[in-house]
């Protein structure tokens, strides 16, 4: 007996996962939250919430766990916990809290930081063409790297928050991106300086954000808390947080936001009510827009036009994304639940449907002239097919049948293709290449067999479109945009998406805005 105790002492001095407490809430405080919070909401660590962990997985996620990160804070706890211990942890992150937690004012200001930047300076601190860089979002170890797209070839390379997503939005002179993640941080990178500038949380979970076009604010749209969140895009410091609040007095999620340039407005969808809100910065804003809120200030005893009126446009069914005209007139939207509509921002109302069926990824979308006809063109998330629409008419033109449903189609206006993935199924290394006056498949191109491709970009003059292979053993294949040839292919850690900075600044009709 004397022997056995001894051997158990032992075993729990060399092993001492086995002493800890088998509650998985212990677990959790113990080894997880002092990076990710005691409350999940994250830290120097990801927020660790269902939502905010969808494009993990659970079983990526008990892989991280045990094997840790690369090239992140994040170690390996394999010889710490057990497998039973890794996978109760796993389904406790991934299980909503039991109260939904806040995000508001107080915490915003707290989490407020601004970087000194020494000896600043206007101009660029590298040889490069600033209006020809391309920013890689790279998911793999949550870094990005600042690509050289004349050389081709990367100058910088820094750690980003995790998760980023919706896509970098450069200022109108492309000096200064700022980045969204999932976990709700917006950080300002200064492109000369390859220096970050600024960064401040605004939610927990956000969806995406906009930046205005005269470079005065940025908006975020957020999942949780229900709120748009409008800053100063100097150094990010809080201007605003407005409630979602539907016209059903309910709170709602917000499904994308975009800045519509024109207009000097940004306009939002909520995803829990059929409504598009259209929020003018303009200053002073404009006569008669919308419903007018105005505040009495007791000291001049005068009322005073609040800034960022909001005009609300009520629809037949809820936006989950939508996509602008080039006139910023006219938003074409999509519903998971095959509703397509056209909305005339001007006349505030919906004018015509739009058959496009299952779920087009407008924010995805492209236009170009065909003939005497504007067509948009957008792939698909449920068919296995590219819809173009004629834009004067809002009539589908053509379904061009493709090997699976797609995520991206990009162009270029000096290209006389259009390029569109096919993001899921067994040929997800296949990327389509259609000729967009006959709207013709005109070659099946596969970077990297096996691999998923996306995610198409063009160099500024529309020489070269580099497309990303979606591993952590990534790249950057770069074809010839004419003769359809590989030139160069750069290694990079899944590299989500690459953003050209004058095809965006410009605002291309052959990328997203």
């Amino acid at each position: 007996m004397k022997n056995i105790i001894t051997l158990i002492i032992a075993t729990f001095l060399v092993n001492p996962v086995f002493a800890e407490p088998q509650d998985t809430e212990s677990l959790y405080q113990q080894h997880c939250s002092q990076c990710h919070g005691k409350n999940r909401l994250g830290i120097t660590g990801p927020a660790l919430l269902p939502d905010n962990l969808k494009r993990l997985h659970k079983k990526n996620a008990i892989k991280t766990i045990t094997q840790g990160r690369a090239a992140t804070q994040m170690l390996p706890f394999k010889d710490k916990l057990t497998e039973q211990q890794i996978k109760a942890l796993v389904d406790y992150i991934f299980t909503p809290l039991a109260e939904t937690p806040t995000w508001g004012e107080k915490e915003i200001r707290a989490s407020h930081v601004v970087y000194p930047i020494e000896n600043p300076t206007d101009k660029p601190v590298f040889d490069a063409d600033p209006l020809n860089l391309f920013l890689v979002v790279e998911a793999g170890d949550h870094h990005v790297s600042v690509l050289d797209g004349d050389k081709l070839e990367p100058i910088y390379r820094f750690p980003s928050r995790f998760g980023l997503h919706g896509g970098p939005k450069y200022n109108s002179t492309g000096r200064y991106v700022y980045f969204t993640s999932r976990d709700g941080w917006i950080s300002k990178f200064d492109m000369y300086q390859l220096k970050m500038v600024a960064e401040i949380r605004v939610g927990i979970n956000a969806r995406n954000s906009a930046i205005s076009s005269d470079d005065r604010f940025v908006i975020v749209g957020n999942y949780m808390p229900n709120t748009l969140v409008i800053l100063d895009a100097k150094d990010l410091s809080l201007v605003k947080i407005i409630p979602a609040i539907g016209e059903n007095g309910k709170a709602s999620r917000i499904s994308a936001v975009y800045d519509a340039r024109p207009r000097k407005s940004f306009v939002a969808a909520l995803k829990d009510s059929p409504e598009v809100w259209e929020i003018n910065y303009a200053d002073p804003p404009p006569a008669g827009f919308g419903q007018w809120v105005h505040d009495y200030q007791k000291e001049s005893g005068e009322a005073t036009i609040e800034k960022f009126p909001i005009r609300k446009i009520k629809l037949d069914s809820v936006l989950d994304d939508f996509f602008f005209d080039q006139e910023y007139v006219h938003i074409l939207s999509a519903s998971r639940k095959g509703k397509g509509q056209v909305v005339d921002l001007d006349l505030g109302r919906k004018v015509a449907d739009l058959d496009i069926p299952g779920m087009p990824h407008l924010s995805s979308g492209i236009t170009w002239k065909m003939g005497d006809k504007t067509v948009m063109a957008t792939p698909n998330l449920k068919e296995n097919e590219v819809s173009v629409v004629d834009m004067k008419t809002w009539k589908l033109i053509k379904k061009i049948p493709t090997l699976g449903s797609g995520f991206f189609m990009r162009s270029h206006e000096k290209s006389p293709y259009a390029w569109v993935d096919v993001f899921f199924g067994k040929d997800k290394d296949a990327m389509h290449v259609i000729d967009k006056q006959t709207l013709k498949i005109v070659k099946t191109l596969r970077p990297a067999l096996g691999k998923t491709s996306a995610h198409v970009e063009f160099t500024r003059d529309g020489k070269y479109a580099l497309v990303s292979i979606w591993e952590m053993d990534g790249e950057i294949v770069v074809y010839d945009a004419k003769t359809l040839e590989i030139v160069k292919r750069i290694p990079m850690k899944k590299p989500v998406g690459k953003y050209n900075v004058y095809n965006k600044i410009t605002r291309s009709a052959g990328t997203s805005h």
